[in-house]
């Protein structure tokens, strides 16, 4: 159902079965997948792609340009998957030329409100943005990672997997996958092991990522040092997933 009141370019896509609702506005070069669900009043700017049953509730801005001072109006895009909520008032912009020209938003997601995801990131699945929680340009954020309420996230800083941010945290180095971190500036704790157990690992991998961290975290040793030594503990996935978090940093990891 589209309600009557709803704005739709002529050149939006708009698939089977999808609910629009009053005071929405679809823009140009906008494409809708099927199943979704658009409360009211909200804005959809192009180019976007949107997938499969997602929800976006009233006041939502998505797709709009990013305020980056770089920005000169390039036709870079946002690209959201499937099966996504994203709640009241979420702000998230497209990408810049600067960068790879694409924000992207993957499956399962859930956006809370007032969250925003700034320009040219790229958010895996089933991860979960509290309220207000706000994400730089060009951030990562890993498969199942969870930001609690007013986490900030400096540009280009990649979040692992898994990983679990307390609330009001400020990260500006990158959290390798399954660690949880708080504080402002936000310091490693612990593994995240509640959410490794919700998750299905076992305890023998849940272990082997708590003798990880120790190895990284409370040995006093280098980086590449703790590499070394993490590279020699197992070959399981779990080990091989922190280790290349950890490699692929590019602003160094919180310590």
């Amino acid at each position: 159902m589209i309600d009557s009141t709803a704005i739709i370019d002529p050149s939006a896509s708009i698939g089977k079965n999808v609910n629009i609702g009053p005071w929405s506005l679809i823009g140009p070069d906008v494409r809708v997948g099927e199943g979704c669900v658009i409360g009211p009043h909200v804005v959809i700017k192009g180019p976007t792609i949107i997938g499969r049953g997602n929800t976006i509730f009233q006041f939502s801005s998505v797709g709009e340009d990013t305020p980056d001072l770089k920005y000169g109006g390039e036709p870079t895009r946002l690209l959201i998957g499937n099966n996504n909520v994203i709640r009241e008032g979420v702000t998230i912009h497209r990408g810049t030329v600067q960068d790879c020209g694409e924000t992207v938003i993957g499956n399962n997601n859930l956006l809370m409100a007032y969250s925003h995801v700034g320009h040219d990131c790229v958010i895996g699945d089933n991860a979960i943005l509290v309220n207000n929680a706000s994400l730089a340009g060009h951030v990562l954020v890993g498969n199942w990672a969870i930001l609690s309420g007013y986490v900030l996230v400096h540009q280009r800083v990649n979040i692992g997997a898994h990983c679990f941010i307390g609330p009001g945290a400020f990260i500006y180095h990158d959290v390798p996958a399954f660690v949880t971190a708080f504080g402002s500036p936000a310091e490693p704790r612990t593994i995240n092991r509640e959410g490794l157990k919700r998750r299905g690992f076992s305890s023998s991998q849940i272990a082997l990522a708590n003798r990880a961290y120790k190895i990284l975290y409370r040995r006093g040793l280098l980086v590449g040092e703790a590499i070394e030594e993490l590279s020699n503990l197992s070959d399981d996935n779990i080990i091989t997933e922190f280790i290349d978090s950890i490699r692929n940093s590019t602003r160094g990891i919180i310590r």
